[in-house]
């Protein structure tokens, strides 16, 4: 799987920081995934149940709403609408780049706000909540005694969940006059309805409230034993397994099982339908995404195809290192292998061998690097030969 770091503009123009998590193999599906109130994008809940998704091909977004985590912004000058905004900025980076998202999962109250944003993100077929509430003033309770101090002077400093955070009176009346009942009726979009019954923080009646608000298809999965923040690890595997199952008959994801393998010794490249360039490479029973830069019109969802040939060719150096190595007894440590373009017509490939090898053992080990059987291929009269099917 690759994880990495993204930076897009949110409702405000504040940045936003962001963790997509993409397969090693095609990509089948993209989701969004809303963190909790006063969770992040690293939260337990969502890291554990992104990395699930992404092992079972979909690409995940999730990432820190304005003002909190890494994103820019103060969280006092925010609101659920500028939350639900901020998600159909998301939207619109995934759209931008890997393909729009189709599937909506939010988490507490990040459940109320994909329930909210789904009609502004047409693309979405599919909701998921994970022990959000009913209604978005549920909230409140959370703030005790300090609500009469946001409403006396405007903003106050709360503790919630250990962590002080700065909210507003425009926040507390703007949970006030969400109509969810209303939006929950008119999803339009297939609902996975996930809750425990043992919920500390949200009551499992808010997952009835949903269920009974929603027009079919809709479903409801009791995760049993799972507290709020589903901090156990089974639980969040067990919410990305049934999520993984359930989302596929409504979207259109081709049955690709974990195990399946193409033929050996065979390398099969297809385009995956996201984004401009990206392309599904299978090698046995061996997958990973090719792609572009960002510079080439590329989404850089994985290596391009010159990255790939160069770690043919390293890695066909190292490996033929090794075994000269092990076969002389030579006391090699590890081998490294550093390569880039030169232009269009030169590799420049730096060796680096660790160990307490001698002078001439180094030689030697340099010599046979440049014997390796693809440095050979590449230097040698190559034919390749193209038939069209």
């Amino acid at each position: 799987m690759n994880n990495r770091e993204v930076l897009f503009p949110g409702s405000s123009g504040e940045p936003l920081a962001g963790r997509l998590e993409l397969p090693a193999g095609p990509v089948v599906a993209t989701a969004l995934f809303a963190h909790c109130f006063t969770c992040g994008k690293d939260s337990v809940a969502a890291s554990r149940i992104s990395r699930e998704l992404a092992a079972r091909g979909v690409a995940v977004l999730r990432f820190d709403f304005t003002g909190l985590g890494r994103s820019g912004g103060d969280f006092a000058d925010t609101t659920f609408t500028s939350d639900v905004a901020d998600l159909v900025c998301a939207a619109e980076y995934l759209r931008d780049t890997i393909g729009a998202p189709s599937i909506l999962i939010g988490h507490s109250l990040g459940g109320a706000a994909v329930l909210a944003a789904a009609n502004p993100i047409p693309e979405a077929k599919a909701v998921v909540t994970i022990g959000a509430p009913a209604d978005t003033a549920h909230v409140e309770h959370l703030l005790g005694s300090s609500r009469a101090e946001i409403e006396a002077h405007g903003v106050a400093e709360v503790v919630l969940a250990g962590r002080p955070l700065r909210i507003s009176k425009e926040f507390l009346t703007d949970i006030r006059r969400q109509n969810q009942q209303e939006r929950i009726a008119g999803l339009g979009r297939a609902l996975l309805v996930m809750h425990s019954p043992q919920d500390e923080l949200v009551g499992v009646e808010n997952a009835r409230l949903i269920y009974d608000a929603a027009r079919h298809p809709k479903s409801f999965v009791s995760l049993d034993g799972a507290d709020h923040l589903l901090t156990g690890q089974a639980d969040a595997a067990y919410v990305a397994e049934v999520l993984a199952a359930w989302v596929s008959r409504y979207l259109d994801v081709p049955d690709v099982p974990q195990d399946a393998g193409g033929e050996p010794g065979v390398v099969t490249v297809t385009e995956t339908g996201t984004g401009k360039f990206q392309q599904s490479v299978t090698s046995g029973r061996h997958r990973l995404i090719a792609d572009e830069p960002r510079s080439f019109g590329g989404a850089d969802t994985g290596p391009g195809p010159f990255d790939l040939l160069l770690a043919g060719l390293g890695a066909c150096t190292s490996m033929t290192v090794r075994m000269y190595a092990d076969s002389k007894q030579l006391p090699l440590e590890q081998v490294t292998v550093s390569l880039r373009m030169k232009g269009k017509d030169t590799i420049l490939k730096d060796l680096v061998l660790s160990g307490d090898l001698t002078a001439e053992q180094r030689q030697k080990l340099h010599e046979t690097a440049d014997r390796c059987p693809v440095h050979r291929t590449l230097t040698g009269d190559l034919t390749i030969e193209t038939s069209t099917g």
